[in-house]
Parts: structure tokens; sequence; C-alpha cells
């Protein structure tokens, strides 16, 4: 083969590239019972954290969790977590999912994978909000879902009232 040849059979066997702007459309909870399960672990998880009952996300996290923030690095086991809220959250921030950001996905074997996009304000400065990607894996073991892995990232300050990214 000539090497235009080559390169033209190369480029027309390759797959079409995805585009960063086409993603999976979230599950919607009457489709899917993982969805549903995953989105109530979720609002589970979260009314706990913004009401700070400590005992609640620790009973919702695995000993062995491993959290990555793009801002703080990497924290490592359950009481890394429960310390940083009561610290750096209780009274102070107050979390909630964006509508229509949450995807799930199930992973066979473990569990499933949460992701979205959520949003953060201060009580006590009502202008400061800031928005953030994260990627969450829940695990299945012995009839109780926990989290184990967190990537929290793309945390941006937004205005008050602007739409999800």
């Amino acid at each position: 083969m000539r090497p235009i040849s080559v390169l033209l059979f190369c480029c027309c066997s390759l797959p079409p590239a995805r585009s960063a702007q086409h993603k999976t459309p979230p599950r919607s909870a009457t489709q899917d019972s993982l969805y549903q399960t995953i989105a109530a672990m979720d609002k589970e998880l979260f009314d706990a954290y913004n009401r700070c009952d400590l005992e609640k996300v620790a009973a919702l996290t695995a000993d062995d969790l491993e959290f990555y923030h793009d801002q703080t690095g990497l924290a490592l086991g359950k009481q890394s977590l429960i310390d940083g809220i009561r610290n750096n959250i209780c009274g102070k921030v107050h979390r909630e999912l964006v509508p229509g950001t949450l995807e799930v996905h199930p992973l066979k074997g473990y569990g499933a994978v949460e992701l979205g996009v959520h949003r953060f304000t201060h009580p006590n400065e009502p202008g400061n909000m800031g928005e953030a990607s994260f990627v969450t894996l829940w695990q299945l073991k012995d009839g109780a879902w926990k989290i184990t892995r967190v990537i929290s990232y793309d945390h941006h300050p937004i205005e008050p009232g602007k739409p999800a990214n």
C-alpha cells in the first residue's frame, strides 16, 4: 500500500469521535430503579450533610473512602471526611444537586457510579455561590449502599440565579 492509501485506510476505519458535547442523557426515575435508588441515596447523604448529621454521613461512607478534590487534594478515610464536614461545612455551606444533571450507571458486581453537578450556597453570605461537578462510586455490599470514592472537580463561583453548566 502506498502511504496515502494507508492513511486513508486508517482514517476511514476509525470509529467516529464522540463530541465533547455529546453525553448520555440522564436516566429518568421512571425508567430505572437503580437511578431511583442512587438519587435517593444522594438525597439522604446530602440532607444529612446540610443538617450536620455526621452520624448519618458516616453510616453512608465506607471506612476506606478516597475523596479527590480539585482544590484540597486527596483525603483518605471516613474520619477525614467527617472532620472536614465538621470543621468546614456545618452551618457554613449548603449543597444541592442541580436539577437535570444527575446520571447513574451500573458497575457490574460492585454498585453504581453517580455523576452530576452540585451547587453550594453559604447561608450567611447569600451572594456567595459555587458549582462543581462530581463522580461518586457507590458500593452495594451486604445489602447496604456506601460511598467508596468521590471526585469533586471544576469548583467555580457562579452568579445567583445562573442556570447549571
